[in-house]
Parts: C-alpha cells; structure tokens; sequence
C-alpha cells in the first residue's frame, strides 16, 4: 500500500509541474500580483509532507499521537483516497477555468466570472482540492499531529492567498464577482 501512496504522490507532483509548465509556455504565471504566496503555498505543503513522513514511522503501537488504525491499515488507504479525491477536485478547476487558471494572482481583463462545475458552489475548489490532498497525507501518516500540520500549515498560507486573489478578483472583475461571492461559499459547499 506504501507503493500505492508513493504513486498518489507522484501523479500529483506530475499534475503540479505540468501547470507550471504550461503557465511557462504560455508566457503567463508572473508571480508580481501574488505577494510570495504561491511560494509560500508549495514551501507549507512541502513542510507538511516532510513532518508527516518523518511522524510515520516514530508513531509506535502506544503513541497517544497515533490515530487508531495507523500508521499503515486503513489510515494509509483512507489517506490515499483522499489524496486522489484532492487531486481530482483541483484537475477538475483548472479544467472547467481552462485557460484562465493560473498558479498565480493574475486576472485577464475582461475575463468572465465562472460559476459552473465545481465554482458552482465554492470559490476555490483548487485550493479546496489542495487541502483535501494534504489532509490525506496527514491521515496516511497515522499520526494526529502529523495530521494537524498537515491541515495547519497549508491552510493558513491558501487563506491568506485567497484574501489577495478575491481582492485582484474584485478590482478587475467588479460587481459581477461580487454578486458571485454573495452566493458561494470559499472553500466548503454550504459552510464556508
């Protein structure tokens, strides 16, 4: 199952770096309008992934830190599930903003607010998507601190990125963003 979580992580590395690169080629992904948060973002959740791979194998039988099951049972499968869930949550944002996504604050001018597939009901299903990801590599760890750093650290650098992105969203696309914000919610459908 380790092999299978292995795996989990690297299509998501795959996925990660393919949106760089095609933010490269398409000569967009300025980092100007996003204040470090985009490095930021990928150094918390690489810290993260680092407590909780080094977490794992410290979490012993009689650890009050281990969640019941773990590390390895069903945490690990659970966790994976997750990781994917995540990963198809983000796969689906970007594909339903197409050209418009960026993994940077840059909004085109004149650029349409979308409210269809996952930005239905939340704002930032990519980054709802990136937490699922985390959180399940927390859950894999078996470990409950691993899973509160997992769940901490990324969580606090995507809000304070989606302060500036629904701020540079606001400016440039105005009043219909704003009307789209009065029916949505951020991150969680129907809570927040």
């Amino acid at each position: 199952m380790a092999i299978a979580l292995a795996v989990t992580y690297l299509c998501w590395l795959i996925f990660e770096v393919a949106l760089l690169v095609r933010d490269r080629v398409r000569n967009q992904g300025s980092t100007a309008g996003d204040r470090g948060t985009r490095l930021l973002n990928f150094l918390l959740i690489i810290a993260a992934i680092v407590v909780a791979d080094v977490l794992r194998p410290l979490t012993g039988t009689h650890s009050p830190l281990r969640i019941p099951g773990g590390p390895g049972g069903w945490t690990l499968i659970a966790g994976a599930i997750i990781v994917w869930i995540g990963l198809l949550v983000r796969i689906w944002a970007v594909v339903t903003l197409g050209r418009s996504f960026r993994t940077t604050v840059e909004v085109d001018p004149g650029q349409a607010v979308v409210s269809s597939g996952p930005y239905r009901q939340i704002r930032h299903p990519s980054y709802t998507g990136l937490l699922l990801m985390v959180t399940g590599v927390g859950i894999a760890s078996g470990n409950w601190l691993a899973l509160a750093v997992c769940i901490l650290l990324p969580g606090a650098a995507m809000l304070r990125r989606i302060q500036i992105e629904e701020a540079e969203l606001t400016r440039v696309l105005g009043e219909p963003y704003q009307v789209y914000r009065g029916h949505t919610k951020r991150l969680i459908p129907g809570l927040w």
